[in-house]
């Protein structure tokens, strides 16, 4: 494949699916109320996905193992990774620990209906229940405690240097001590009028939780007492109307070494020094999805599920797929010298890490994946929206 010159491109009608800040409802419910909302409005165009080609692969795949957990329903599960286990969730409650080797359950309990999770240091796993709870599990599958959100969670809480952090969907942030479930701190942060109803996620670094959050900003806090440590701009809203000024960050901040890196809807993709906040970098771009980091590159998706390779260091383009279109992709990851995609058919598709060819392809259960690929040391491990949990090889 060619290598082609960076462009933008327009946000599509279909990605506007969006919420009041303290809205509960699903993607499914929203399309209808905006219908009602704008009964003179042209109905949008359908761009079909691209139809998939016959493809020799140049690397090897192999499934490692695969685990039914149970579906995702209208939620974000992503699975979670620490020294020898995943852990996995869905929306009907499951919560699995598997061996990341064999693929063996280690236990499997019914945690009640969830909407988000799961995160875990390895010897705490958290999950976000119906109704605004936060569920802590230790490493042997045992309840340790429940404790009261202000809001529903959309996003997966996660676990660093003994503190449980999470946001809800009044854009509230808070703190749990990982060991009482004792709220240690609170942050509560403007919400926009209106946005996405998407994940944006939290990644923790040493000390600090940096936090995606809507409204095209990013925030790092200390993980102790939750002050802030620095708060960047990924992007500006911009626009008349509030549809045109949503400009929610995507997905979850990507980390490598010094370098956190996110995109935003409608925004831009921007790369910040992780310690100082300092920006290092920004572009014009819109992606409803997060990047992937490694050492070289930043991989971004736009709007149309174009797959783009920016340079880390100063953020030129040095290639991009356009042969997935509207396929709905997820947030592309790095992998063993590959850049691995799911997309709305259960597809995962690797890209060569150094041009972006197509290197081989794998078929899980046909429903979509939504939720991140994750690393989990030599395996990559894929979770559909229809409850499969897969663990893929490459050679």
């Amino acid at each position: 494949m060619d290598v082609k010159q960076y462009r933008t491109f327009p946000s599509l009608v279909l990605l506007v699916a969006f919420v009041l800040s303290l809205s509960g409802c699903s993607w499914e419910t929203v399309s209808p109320i905006i219908e009602k909302v704008n009964p003179f409005s042209s109905p949008p165009t359908r761009n079909l996905p691209a139809e998939l080609t016959d493809l020799t692969p140049t690397r090897r795949l192999a499934e490692s193992w695969s685990v039914r957990v149970g579906d995702s329903g209208n939620f974000m599960f992503v699975p979670v990774y620490t020294y020898d286990a995943v852990y996995a969730a869905s929306a009907g409650g499951t919560l699995v620990r598997v061996d990341v080797e064999t693929g063996r359950e280690v236990w499997r309990v019914n945690a009640g209906r969830l909407t988000a999770g799961v995160g875990s240091d390895g010897r705490i796993v958290v999950v976000a229940g119906e109704k605004g709870t936060l569920l802590a599990y230790d490493a042997d599958g045992q309840q340790k405690w429940k404790a009261r959100l202000s809001s529903e969670a959309l996003s997966s809480p996660v676990v660093g240097e003994g503190v449980v952090v999470v946001r809800s969907q009044d854009n509230r942030i808070a703190g749990f001590d990982a060991a009482s479930g004792e709220r240690k701190w609170m942050l509560q942060r403007r919400s926009p009028a209106l946005m996405l109803r998407s994940s944006p996620g939290i990644v923790t670094v040493g000390p600090t939780a940096v936090v995606a959050l809507p409204g095209g900003r990013m925030i790092s806090l200390l993980l102790g007492n939750g002050a802030t440590r620095w708060d960047a701009m990924v992007a500006d809203p911009r626009g008349t109307t509030e549809l045109e000024r949503i400009a929610d960050t995507s997905g979850t901040p990507a980390v490598y070494d010094r370098l956190v890196c996110a995109s935003a809807f409608q925004g831009r993709i921007a790369c910040f020094d992780v310690v100082t906040g300092r920006g290092v970098w920004a572009k014009e771009f819109s992606s409803d999805v997060g990047v992937g980091l490694d050492n070289q590159f930043v991989y971004a998706v736009n709007e149309s599920s174009h797959v783009h390779a920016f340079s880390a260091l100063r953020g030129q383009s040095v290639w991009r797929n356009e042969r997935l279109s509207h396929r709905r992709l997820t947030t592309p990851i790095p992998f063993e010298g590959t850049v691995a995609v799911g997309d709305l058919q259960g597809f995962v598709h690797f890209l060569s890490r150094e041009d972006g060819s197509f290197v081989a392809r794998a078929a899980t259960d046909g429903t979509p994946i939504r939720a991140t690929p994750l690393v989990a040391g030599s395996r990559l491990i894929v979770q559909t929206t229809g409850g499969a949990l897969q663990a893929l090889m490459i050679n």
